[in-house]
């Protein structure tokens, strides 16, 4: 029988970000052993973010606790069931054999450090391998060797579906964890991708056309496809090349696929139509573009550089005031961007009189924000 994905809830990355961290949190702030918490398995599409969910999740981690996390990503299906105990040896009379512990579970157990195992591409292994992880997953142990206190437990995989490398779950071993699906979900990636840095075409794009953000129905054929992960390949690329699209074009059409390319490139020509940024930030002009596409364009440029200079607030102040300027549901758009800049900036935000304003002026458009 077949694992049954539609049966377990479906969550954004920041939501599976925002329930897993607190649970840690929780557990560290009231001395409850890890052990005492299911270990995790995320399911989702190639790409969707499961990845960097952890990465956020040991950041929340260390933000609240003070604790230093540190990630040991495992990457199952390279290995096979003996390389997960380890490797066997004599022991000193030569008489019992012992198994050296892999490296990769060689943890501190300083209780000021909080290690997380992060069991990756779990169902891409064979149902052998995944049979060997019984014990790490429930009892915690690897052949004779034990996991810390201090260490957390989550596993992740691509599900049948998915047309990925994929082999069905034990149900011994799917009893065993407690189950979450992450799905696409284009403001939760925003707000992670405007936190990040990722370049604002990228993000301007995606914002107009947010079907582009991950290709559900790629065919076996398709090597080069749209996803989150793809996306953040595609901006690290831009960012190199001092946003050179053109310079950049088979490069990203090898990240995402032509078709989705050469649509990015066109969209890439509107930027070259916007008022600079530094005239906005600067409060030199009141030009607002007039077309859809380009206010979109328009607003993540503002957020790329409104990250960028946070903490400049006469040039915050003069966006701001631009902001007034924008059509009401594009100036919604821009202040959620601004307060994704990093945690705590709405509370900044709320101490300028050009937000304030902004406040009087848009506030029944901004209800709730």
């Amino acid at each position: 029988m077949s694992l049954n994905v539609s049966l377990i809830p479906t969550l954004s990355v920041d939501k599976a970000v925002d329930i897993l961290s607190s649970t840690y949190i929780s557990a560290i702030e009231t001395g409850t052993p890890f052990k005492s918490v299911p270990s995790v398995m995320l399911w989702g599409p190639p790409g969707v973010g499961k990845s960097q969910a952890i990465r956020q999740i040991a950041s929340k981690i260390e933000c609240a606790t003070g604790k230093e996390c540190r990630v040991t990503d495992v990457r199952l299906l390279l290995f096979n069931p003996i390389d997960l105990r380890g490797i066997p040896t004599a022991n000193a009379d030569k008489t019992l054999a012992i198994w050296l512990k892999p490296q990769i579970f060689n943890m501190s157990e300083d209780q000021r450090i909080v290690n997380i195992l992060f069991l990756d591409e779990i169902s891409a292994c064979p149902q052998s391998v995944q049979a060997a992880a019984y014990q790490i997953t429930l009892d915690r142990i690897i052949g004779e060797h034990k996991l810390p206190d201090n260490c957390i437990v989550v596993a992740a995989g691509n599900r049948v579906t998915d047309k990925s490398v994929a082999f069905k779950m034990p149900r011994a071993l799917a009893n065993r964890l407690c189950h979450m699906e992450i799905e696409p979900n284009f403001d939760s990636w925003k707000r992670w991708a405007v936190y990040s840095g990722v370049s604002p075409k990228v993000v301007g794009f995606l914002s107009f056309r947010h079907d582009f953000l991950i290709e559900n129905e790629s065919t076996a054929e398709s090597l080069a496809f749209p996803t989150p992960r793809t996306w953040e390949m595609v901006s690290r690329l831009l960012n190199m090349s001092n946003q050179d699209n053109e310079k950049m074009y088979s490069m990203i059409a090898g990240c995402v696929g032509t078709g989705v390319a050469s649509e990015f490139s066109s969209w890439c020509r509107i930027f070259n139509t916007l008022p600079t940024m530094e005239s906005i930030f600067e409060g030199r002009t009141t030009t607002v573009p007039q077309k859809v596409d380009a206010l979109y364009a328009l607003v993540s440029s503002m957020a790329s550089y409104a990250r960028e200079h946070k903490n400049e607030t006469d040039k915050i102040e003069n966006s701001l005031r631009y902001a007034l300027l924008l059509p009401p549901d594009f100036c919604v758009v821009l202040i959620k961007s601004y307060i994704a800049i990093e945690e705590g900036y709405r509370e900044r935000l709320l101490k300028l009189s050009a937000f304030t304003k902004l406040l009087s002026q848009r506030g029944r458009y901004l209800n709730g924000i």
